[in-house]
């Protein structure tokens, strides 16, 4: 499943990052790496979403969220 399609209060795991070679570095760089897991804390509109990462909240938009695959994280 994509990012867009995560549900509120859910926690999950990041699997692949389809994103253009400068904004995947700098998600790489924020912490957003395989396997990092990731709390959706709030949904504004249309695939924007307010995301914990490593302890920190960030804000992505929809061009980001929707070529960003994760998948549920079954232990959380």
């Amino acid at each position: 499943m994509y990012m867009n399609e995560a549900r509120t209060g859910k926690n999950y795991i990041v699997k692949k990052i389809s994103l253009p070679f400068e904004t995947e570095r700098r998600l790489e760089a924020l912490g957003m790496t395989h396997d990092a897991p990731v709390t959706v804390l709030n949904r504004k509109g249309k695939g924007i979403l307010i995301i914990k990462l490593r302890g920190t909240r960030f804000a992505l938009g929809c061009n980001i969220t929707t070529n960003i695959e994760v998948e549920p994280d079954e232990e959380n």
